[in-house]
């Protein structure tokens, strides 16, 4: 798990209006999202003195086309795919200046990466993972993130990152499986009552 963990004490943090999981992940125009993303992300280096690279450029352009979690080797294949000669050591590089520079997080649980959508604001997340279709969604709530600095200080731990991965099921996975649950139980009792009752 990866992103700045928030240094500041005074004020406090900025809240974000959460979406519903399912409405994170869809619903916008997908190439516009992109090019944001790139923008800002070209703004931020400026700023910061910071080198955004053709090789890192790309490699967080590839993170945000495909809107969800994404593994090193799988960014790797997608470049080797456009002619690119890139070997394994260049793209971790490249996420490891994307992560310091707070462009992307990495997901620990998938070790997979994922592109920030606040990259501007300092701030520590909570990931929303679903365990069934491994979809993805940064859930920012401050009142979690205080209270987990609070309780980590007071057990005398310092923790280098705040963010957490939660795990679970979507909507959209926990809908599905209902339903086929159902059509399974059904087709048990029709071939039970077959069985029972079979024809003359």
């Amino acid at each position: 798990m990866n992103a700045r963990v928030p240094t500041r004490s005074s004020g406090p943090m900025p809240t974000h209006v959460q979406p519903r999981f399912a409405d994170s992940r869809g619903k916008h125009e997908h190439r516009r999202c992109v090019s944001k993303a790139l923008r800002t992300a070209d703004q931020m280096c400026s700023a910061r003195g910071l080198r955004l690279t053709p090789t890192r450029k790309r490699v967080l352009e590839l993170i945000w086309t495909r809107h969800a979690p994404i593994g090193a080797y799988d960014i790797l294949s997608l470049l080797s795919k456009e002619g690119r000669q890139d070997a394994p050591p260049t793209v971790y590089r490249a996420l490891s200046f994307l992560l310091s520079a707070g462009l992307i997080h990495r997901i620990d649980s998938l070790n997979a990466y994922l592109g920030c959508e606040t990259p501007k604001e300092l701030h520590a997340a909570q990931f929303l993972v679903c365990r069934s279709c491994r979809a993805v969604t940064e859930f920012r709530d401050s009142a979690i993130t205080r209270l987990l600095a609070r309780k980590v200080k007071a057990v005398g731990f310092t923790a280098d990152v705040h963010d957490l991965e939660i795990k679970g099921v979507c909507d959209t996975c926990s809908t599905g499986a209902t339903a086929a649950s159902s059509l399974r139980r059904n087709s048990s009792r029709c071939r039970r009552a077959r069985a029972a009752y079979p024809r003359a």
